[in-house]
């Protein structure tokens, strides 16, 4: 299967399938009938207000299905649109509006400031519901639609410093992760599928479900925020959801994990898992495997920039065993992928290096941000390419392995120290179920002293009179297997370690609040 055009697909099962859920919100479904009226109705809106041309338009929300049908309102009338969740800081959403200058905002959710506040046409949620309310819409023309290299979607990065960037993916970088993921046998994706819809839209690996599922015409089951920040109502819904297909963070299925509930008996639909945002670890992949035996468990990777992820694998119970750390994929055909090193030379086999990829998922670069969209992005062999900063290897087989981001890595004591390296190590012992390594700085700002925060058990807890025993355990367990300059100086024991909005563990949090003066 190979598809040229989301919206002449999605009208494919619009015609063929029209009474097929297309949105499960919790026991509220929507058809592809649903979708098409929508979409129609809510870019009928959008054309009367005469924006310009091409110009791109946020879209603040959650999970909702109004959302999904707003992006393809936008799609279909030839506009970018720009995910903002509904549970974002207001410094968030007044920082994308600062940079991305969108033509429009459409609220789907209210907003946390006034449409006074805001310098463009606000279409307010009751607009939204008044234009979906119409019985009778006409078909949309579709000459107008985004296709080739006009932007798709911009989504905002939240960088480890700085501002955030808007990346923008075309048409033609999102088919290129499409059709990979589609067809690669890796993901083994079921035609029809049944997807959880769990990341927000505003961060990139919910592309990883709604794509697919509208490119094989399946059905999402969104988790909306509110159950997701809540474990109990989490596990009164999660396990009646009949997905077949998991997407998320490993943070997010660790969380998961937390419940007797979740396993294959409790939810025997469930046969696939896709991981991508961050590193998927040994000890999370073997809880998983313990618990979901016959499923298949795909790691994969790639920066938005990317579109998404270009590199995937299912794990193998094999590399669950022998593995110290676990490969992120054999890279996807169209996107040619080279280890550098800081003189941008190709390294031989197992040798690390700045992972660069290359190929039709690399972005056309930053919204308004020339300097930094030509520090990273370049071409390469005549293909687009883009630096990804992140550390990496090929091994003989041309599995790809990850080595951590280059921006984690410090310099202390006069040693070169990865960040994520350290909590890698960590996490090795069998005491240890979470860790996070964060530097400290002094008023130079320069770095005094390395912490880590960790989760343990409460059976583990109550083995020890005081955590400075426990700390004691932890380090005696792993002296062979981390070097005395990287063992963090002090522990900080913590029931759970904070998670973004994305599912990702929240270091940039753990980094300011050591460093709160």
């Amino acid at each position: 299967m190979f598809i040229k055009n989301m919206i002449e697909t999605i009208t494919h099962y619009v015609k063929t399938q029209p009474d097929a859920i297309v949105y499960d919100e919790l026991g509220k479904t929507h058809t592809y009938a649903d979708l098409a009226h929508d979409s129609d109705a809510i870019a009928a809106s959008i054309i009367a207000l005469k924006l310009a041309e091409k110009s791109p338009v946020l879209v603040f929300g959650g999970q909702t299905y109004e959302m999904l049908a707003t992006f393809v309102a936008l799609t279909k009338s030839g506009h970018a649109y720009i995910p903002v969740d509904a549970s974002s800081a207001v410094e968030r959403l007044t920082s994308v509006l600062e940079i991305a200058q969108p033509a429009a905002v459409i609220a789907v959710s209210e907003l946390p400031i006034s449409n006074d506040d805001i310098a463009v046409p606000v279409f307010s949620a009751d607009d939204l519901a008044a234009s979906l309310a119409q019985k009778i819409v006409p078909e949309y023309d579709l000459s107008n639609a985004v296709l080739g290299d006009e932007t798709y979607y911009i989504i905002f990065t939240s960088g480890t410093t700085g501002q955030p960037k808007g990346v923008q993916i075309s048409h033609d970088n999102l088919l290129s992760f499409v059709n990979w993921l589609i067809n690669d046998a890796a993901f083994d994706l079921p035609k029809q599928a049944k997807m959880l819809a769990q990341p927000p839209y505003s961060f990139d690996l919910s592309v990883m479900y709604w794509a697919p599922t509208l490119a094989v015409g399946g059905t999402l089951y969104a988790l909306p925020k509110e159950k997701t920040a809540n474990f109990k109502a989490l596990f009164a819904v999660l396990p009646k959801m009949p997905i077949q297909v998991w997407t998320s963070t490993p943070s997010f299925v660790d969380m998961a994990m937390l419940s007797d509930d979740f396993t294959a008996e409790k939810m025997p639909d469930l046969t696939r898992f896709y991981f991508c945002g961050e590193e998927l670890t040994v000890k999370t992949a073997a809880k998983l495997r313990q618990r979901f035996p016959q499923a298949v468990i795909v790691n994969s990777f790639g920066p938005t920039e990317a579109t998404v992820a270009f590199s995937a694998v299912a794990i193998s119970d094999e590399m669950i065993k022998s593995a110290e750390r676990l490969p992120i994929g054999y890279v996807k055909s169209d996107a040619p992928t080279v280890i550098l090193d800081d003189k941008l030379q190709e390294v031989p086999v197992n040798t690390p290096g700045e992972i660069v990829v290359t190929g039709p998922g690399i972005s056309k670069g930053y919204i308004h941000n020339p300097e930094k969209t030509q520090e990273v992005f370049f071409e390469l062999n005549g293909k687009p390419a883009y630096h990804t900063g992140d550390i990496g290897s090929f091994d003989e087989n041309g599995l790809l392995h990850y080595g951590g981001r280059m921006d984690f890595q410090i310099k202390f004591n006069g040693y070169r120290i990865e960040l994520e390296e350290v909590a890698h190590v960590l996490k090795k012992s069998h005491y240890v179920e979470a860790a996070v390594a964060v530097p400290r700085y002094n008023a130079e700002h320069k770095i005094q002293q390395l912490l880590a925060y960790v989760v343990v058990p409460d059976d583990v807890r109550a083995q020890f009179e005081k955590p400075l025993d426990l700390t004691k355990a932890i380090k005696l367990e792993l002296a062979n297997d981390m070097m005395d300059y990287m063992m963090p100086s002090r522990f900080i024991y913590r029931d759970s370690l904070p998670i973004t909005p994305n599912g990702k563990v929240d270091i940039k949090a753990l980094i300011a609040e050591v460093n709160a003066k």
